[in-house]
Parts: structure tokens; C-alpha cells; sequence
């Protein structure tokens, strides 16, 4: 064989050699993937920005109606300097308050200004105004503030009375300086009653457990309609912070003093001399009793003048009601807050009317109202 065939038949084998391998490995290829499972490219899924849930929407817009509403209040004392003796102001601290009414009146918690020798009131729109002292009033934890601003909003006032456990509370208010938070939660208990040094301590005090923080001191708690029903007043807590215990004075309590305080500059309503509980009452009302059972009387007041008779207990342990206040200068007493509210009518002095039921029997008497009770 010559040397030019020889290569030509070599040239042949080593193509045909090559192809064979080629086709080997694209058979290997092709039997892996008809042997592999069937795989497949995950989907894409669009998903549009989903709206909020309807409760969660009801919450924005009880935020977003509610803070214009609610302020900051920041607080200076004066202090004389060490050496000269010159008075000068530095920072005392903060809280909050809200709008009660247009023309600039702002209620906070007294506590919020005492000691204080001028304010500040910052708007949510972040705009300030310096405010003056209008009145307060200790035994409530109440104080009012003027400023002189315009398009103010007042917050919508609901009622106390007639809240129960369980339902939802909101408070807005300004947390360690943190301007315009809203912490939720419910209505924990009612008729709380806060003891203090040196004096009465604050009674009828709404619960919750919405998150409630030094700075909170004077902001509203609100119901889910986004009315007042409370002015936040104080914590219950080792630390001094948040610890699920918070207290609120009742928005009738507020609805009965700030008025006064607005007109008067101080809140000293007349006193009958009895001692009243509405909690007593409550379960009284449950038993078809209505009205204001009068469970004490103060040597030398109206009441003892007028003969009026209190609750006492049978040796069995139960209440046996004496006498029971079901209205005053002619206005109809069904509760406490009726039988005060009808009283801040009226001024140290007067004589009014006092209808009273003993047993089955009713009577009417009048009465000299006494000056403000203390303690």
C-alpha cells in the first residue's frame, strides 16, 4: 500500500473515530435529560400593593383626624444663679395636652405645669405658641391653658358613663419627648382609684393597658370613634415606664371641671356634705334602685340640716339604703356625675331644692349649699 493511501484510510478512521465519540456524548446528553424529572420556571407572581385591613384603616383615620388636635407642651422653671442670685429659666419638662376648644383653651394634667413658670405649646403642625396659665385644678390632675392661634380643632368629646371593659382605647401623646404616638389597647378596668401623699388621691379612674410613658401626661385616650373619653393622668409601674398599667380621668370628670376653670379659673364647686360612691351606685342601680345613695354625713352640713339618713349595714353584712338624692334644684340625679354636675350649677349659698326618696316614700326639702368640702 503506498504511503498516500495509507494516509487517506488513516485520515478516515480517526473522522469517524471522532464522530463516534460525538454521538456518544450527545446521546449521554440526551438520555439525562429525558431521564431527569421535568423541571419548570418558577412563576411570577405580581401581586399589587394590597389596601389595609378595615380595622387597620379605621385606626389610620382615627390618628390622622385625631393629632391636629393633640400638642406638645414643653415647661421652664425659674431658678436663681448661684452666685448673683438673677433668675433665669431652664427646661423642667414635657407633655401633652389637646385642642378643647377653638378659641385656643388647651387642657393638660396639672401635674404637667406645677411648678412651672411658663409653657410652650407646640401644634402638630409644628408651629408654637406660648401659653398662660388659665386654671387647674389638683384634685383632678386638670389644668387649662390659653394660646392665641387660629384654625384650631377641638377634639370631639364622647361620654364615660356608660364605657365597658374590653372595648378599644387609642392615646396620642408625646412618650419621652417622641412627638405624636398612638398606642393602642383596650379598656381595662373602671372605677380605679389612685392613692397621693398628702392629700385625696385621684378617684374613678379609667384603665388601659394602651402603652402610656412619661410625656404621655395630658394627652387624650380615645374610644374607636375617635372621641375623648379620658385625659391620661398616671402609670402604674416599678420601673417608670410602660408596664401595661395605665390611668385615665374620666372625660365626664373633665367635661364637669374644665368649663369652671375656663370661667372661674379655679374649680370649687358647692358641697351638700354626703359622701357618694358611684361604684355603690352601679351595683344599686342593678338592684332597680335608682338614683344617689347617700352613704355618709358630715356633721354640721346641708344634708345633716336637712335630716338626710345614710346607707347603714345589717349585722348580715348587706347595705340597707337610707336615703337616696334622685334630684337637685330640679334637675334629675341618676348618678354621681348628674348629682356633681347639677351641684356646679350653683355656688356656696344657694338654696336649692332637694328631692329624696326613703323607702317608698319621696320628699322634697330645700337645702343651703355648704362651701367646697376639703380633703
Amino acid at each position: 500500500m503506498s504511503l498516500r493511501a495509507f494516509a487517506t484510510r488513516l485520515a478516515l478512521m480517526t473522522a469517524a473515530g471522532c464522530a463516534l465519540v460525538l454521538a456518544w456524548h450527545v446521546g449521554l446528553a440526551l438520555q439525562a435529560r429525558l431521564d431527569a424529572p421535568a423541571r419548570q420556571a418558577p412563576a411570577q407572581v405580581l401581586v399589587d400593593p394590597a389596601p389595609g385591613a378595615p380595622d387597620e384603616e379605621q385606626v389610620i383615620d382615627l390618628f390622622e383626624r385625631a393629632k391636629s388636635s393633640v400638642v406638645f407642651i414643653s415647661t421652664r422653671r425659674t431658678v436663681p444663679e448661684f452666685w448673683t442670685g438673677a433668675q433665669r429659666e431652664v427646661p423642667r419638662g414635657n407633655g401633652s395636652g389637646f385642642v378643647w376648644s377653638a378659641d385656643g383653651h388647651i387642657v393638660t394634667n396639672a401635674h404637667v405645669i406645677r411648678g412651672a413658670s411658663s409653657a410652650t405649646v407646640r401644634l402638630a403642625n409644628g408651629a408654637t405658641h406660648q401659653a398662660r396659665l388659665v386654671g387647674a385644678a389638683p384634685r383632678h390632675d386638670l389644668a387649662v391653658l390659653k394660646i392665641e392661634a387660629e384654625g384650631l380643632e377641638a377634639l370631639p368629646r364622647g361620654t364615660s358613663r356608660d364605657l365597658q371593659v374590653g372595648q378599644s382605647a387609642f392615646a396620642i401623646g408625646n412618650p419621652f419627648g417622641l412627638d405624636f404616638t398612638l398606642t393602642t389597647g383596650i379598656v381595662s378596668a373602671l372605677d380605679r382609684e389612685l392613692p397621693a401623699q398628702g392629700g385625696p388621691g385621684l378617684r374613678g379612674l379609667i384603665q388601659t393597658d394602651a402603652a402610656i410613658n412619661p410625656g404621655n401626661s395630658g394627652g387624650p385616650l380615645l374610644d374607636s370613634a375617635g372621641r375623648l373619653i379620658g385625659v391620661n393622668t398616671a402609670i402604674f409601674s416599678p420601673s417608670g415606664s410602660s408596664a401595661g398599667i395605665g390611668f385615665a380621668v374620666p372625660v365626664d370628670t373633665v367635661s364637669r371641671v374644665v368649663p369652671q376653670l375656663i370661667r372661674t379659673g379655679s374649680y370649687a364647686p358647692p358641697s351638700l356634705g354626703v359622701d357618694i360612691d358611684e361604684r355603690v351606685n352601679a351595683m344599686a342601680r342593678r338592684q332597680g334602685i335608682e338614683g344617689v345613695l347617700v352613704l355618709g354625713v358630715a356633721a354640721g352640713s346641708a344634708a345633716e340640716a336637712a335630716g338626710l339618713e345614710p346607707a347603714r349595714m345589717t349585722p348580715d353584712g348587706r347595705l340597707r339604703p337610707g336615703d337616696v338624692i334622685v334630684a337637685l334644684g330640679g334637675e334629675p340625679v341618676g348618678s354621681v356625675d348628674d348629682l356633681l354636675a347639677a351641684l356646679l350649677a350653683h355656688s356656696p349659698g344657694d338654696e336649692v331644692s332637694l328631692r329624696v326618696r326613703r323607702g317608698g316614700e319621696t320628699r322634697e326639702t330645700t337645702v343651703t349649699l355648704d362651701p367646697p368640702r376639703r380633703g
